[in-house]
């Protein structure tokens, strides 16, 4: 059964099919993981280190070929997937130039006689689930801290992106990288489900839906893996009486119409104080109105299509919903004719509790805004989720950016920026935005073995 295909989302055409993995062939792909974990983490830590930097440099040097091939198979604007390679890129050099750093003994403090310090150790193979909107950083931010660590990696892609997959296989191979150490799986939810019963498997990650983040979960805790979900959000974006509103407004259009709106951590609420209320939106359906739909291949397009036509038509029913049940809408909301899976930039005020877009994420180019009256009056509503990723907070009243960043339930607060992900900085959330962390030091402890030493 062919489950794995490269469908271009400005025409809907299926380009490349590719056939889902057997069981058997899956087996033996954990059985080679395994073995090959037995060697590999008893490398060198220069060698670990040295690899992770040829795969940064490969990166850069395919960097052209790599965008082009997330361009046709998810539709993100050229000049946009070009800064996701580079991204990865540095987020494998980070790894590797902070090894020795991160991978340091600690040395405890103890009451007793002798020493005692914390050894950071591998635990053995991994399975990484990740998705189709950020195919080669997402994936960057699980392998990198794991292969410096001595894991091994199956990771399995989203059907969607198969050829991003055999390329970034093929990347890490090039660098190197010894037999079984890192292998990509064309497997179904079922054989995902089989790896993860198994002994010899010892951890899995995943990003994506809140619905896949409870199976995995679930699967997880059933037969005793550790497990990190980097799952949904729905990131408030405080515009509070202090700030500066037009840097808020061209911030928060860049943060919610940035790869048509398909992040976790995309600026998905935008709270506004009243007094603020009219010069902002005056200010932000300018900034809208400079995202408009285009052939993601050209240099000047800031926004593709979305992903699939499945995709803009589940968006489509939501801001169809908010609409009928009395939505104001400020621009788009209406699906475009001709082909693949344009959505327009699109601004919604007065949804409320009843509405589907008040609480589900809206995975697509749409914002919707709010107006409060107080700075608890925000809180409250940031708040007012079963989501708790980023945040941003724009004010220039110190005071008061403590104040609101003490009191969100996020895993991520923005001061004056939006949330952008960066090598050395952790990344994750709270609630039904999933377990644990991803990148710097904090990226590197969840799948390790934090081994105490004693010595009398």
């Amino acid at each position: 059964m062919k489950k794995y295909a490269t469908v271009d989302p400005t025409s809907g055409n299926v380009v490349q099919e590719f056939d889902s993995m057997t069981d058997t062939e899956v087996t033996a792909s954990l059985k080679r993981s395994h073995t090959a974990y037995r060697s590999w983490h008893t490398k060198d830590l220069a060698e670990r280190c040295a690899l992770l930097q040829q795969i940064a440099d490969l990166h850069r040097q395919h960097s052209v070929d790599l965008a082009k091939l997330m361009t046709l198979e998810m539709g993100k604007p050229i000049v946009q997937a070009r800064a996701e390679v580079e991204l990865s890129a540095a987020i494998y050099e980070y790894y590797a130039t902070s090894g020795e750093k991160l991978l340091a003994d600690e040395e405890l403090e103890i009451a007793g006689a002798g020493r005692a310090l914390v050894r950071t150790a591998p635990i053995g193979p991994l399975l990484g689930v990740m998705p189709w909107n950020f195919p080669y950083y997402q994936m960057a931010r699980f392998v990198a801290p794991n292969l410096l660590l001595g894991n091994t990696i199956l990771l399995k892609h989203a059907s969607n992106c198969p050829q991003q997959a055999l390329r970034i296989e093929e990347i890490i191979r090039a660098a190197g990288a010894p037999e079984g150490v890192y292998q990509n799986l064309f497997a179904t939810s079922g054989q995902v489900a089989d790896l993860i019963a198994s002994p010899e498997l010892q951890g899995v990650s995943l990003t994506g839906s809140e619905r896949a983040g409870s199976a995995i979960g679930a699967q997880a805790g059933r037969h005793l893996k550790k497990c990190v979900l980097e799952l949904g959000g729905s990131d408030p974006f405080l515009v509070l009486p202090a700030a500066d509103v037009k840097k808020a407004a061209s911030a928060a259009a860049a943060g919610r119409f940035g790869n048509a709106g398909q992040a976790c951590t995309s600026s998905k609420r935008l709270i506004i104080d009243s007094s603020n209320w009219d010069s902002f939106l005056e200010a932000f359906l300018a900034e809208a109105s400079k995202w408009e739909s285009g052939d993601p291949m050209s240099e000047d397009t800031r926004l593709g299509p979305m992903s699939s036509v499945q995709a803009r038509a589940e968006l489509a029913e939501q801001v169809d919903d908010a609409i009928a049940k009395g939505a104001t809408v400020h621009m788009g909301g209406t699906i475009p004719e001709g082909r693949g899976a344009y959505y327009p930039a699109t601004v919604l005020s007065n949804v409320t509790p009843e509405m589907r877009a008040y609480r589900e994420e809206l995975f697509g180019p749409v914002a919707v805004l709010h107006k409060v009256e107080s700075v608890d009056e925000a809180i409250s509503l940031a708040n007012d989720t079963p989501f708790g990723l980023g945040s941003a907070v724009f004010t220039n009243d110190e005071a008061q950016a403590a104040y609101v960043t003490d009191r969100l339930e996020v895993g991520m607060v923005g001061i004056n920026t939006t949330i952008k992900s960066a090598p050395d900085l952790p990344f994750g959330g709270v609630k039904s935005s999933g377990i644990g962390r991803e990148l710097g030091k904090y990226g590197l402890s969840e799948f390790a073995n934090k081994k105490l030493v004693r010595t009398v």
